[in-house]
């Protein structure tokens, strides 16, 4: 590719429990081409998640700093932790013509929609509302106080999926990943292949 030719930044948001991470794992192995923005996160690891890899875990305090630096392209703050896209890393993929996948939730979807106004924006959602549940009660690694919180939260962030371009509706894993290669494939920036 020559550097004349501008990335696809997409964006993909859900609420907690709706399988986002599953989907946007599948298309990753699908298309390794695509990179993964890795977040930054104040939130200790759940077990299995190791820094760098679907996080970068930071303390309060360094998140803050970064904030006050200018260093994230979004941030905001979920059930008492922080979470952000450090901007540098987007920025180059994009000046370099790569797809890259943001997992992120929908206010700070609402930061890149403002700085990026032609990002692809994807907003994924249950089957239902009792699936969600279902789903979160599943993890097992939530209080119920914070569960509840989850589900509340839930409920504000699809007041939000209006914003998006597509809704794509995660029923069935392999449908929902085929459904958003499809957008993706659909939505390329002219000249890339």
């Amino acid at each position: 590719m020559n550097g004349n030719k501008k990335g696809n930044l997409v964006v993909i948001s859900a609420p907690s429990g709706t399988g986002k991470g599953t989907v946007i794992n599948r298309i990753i192995k699908k298309r390794p081409e695509f990179v993964f923005s890795v977040s930054a996160t104040t939130r200790a690891p759940r077990p299995g998640e190791k820094d760098g890899e679907a996080y970068k875990f930071l303390s309060r305090e360094r998140f803050t700093d970064m904030i006050n630096e200018g260093k994230f392209l979004e941030h905001a703050e979920y059930v008492g932790n922080f979470y952000g896209t450090p901007a540098q890393p987007i920025l180059e993929c994009i000046e370099t013509g790569k797809t890259i996948i943001l997992d992120i939730e929908v206010l700070g979807a609402k930061q890149v929609m403002e700085k990026i106004p032609d990002a692809l924006t994807i907003f994924i959602v249950p089957p239902s509302m009792e699936e969600l549940e279902r789903r979160l009660r599943g993890r097992g690694t939530d209080s119920e106080d914070k569960l509840l919180a989850r589900l509340k939260r839930a409920g504000d962030e699809f007041e939000e999926k209006s914003r998006y371009k597509y809704i794509v509706v995660n029923d069935v894993v392999s449908r929902a990943v085929d459904e958003i290669l499809s957008i993706i494939d659909t939505n390329k920036p002219k000249g890339l292949n």
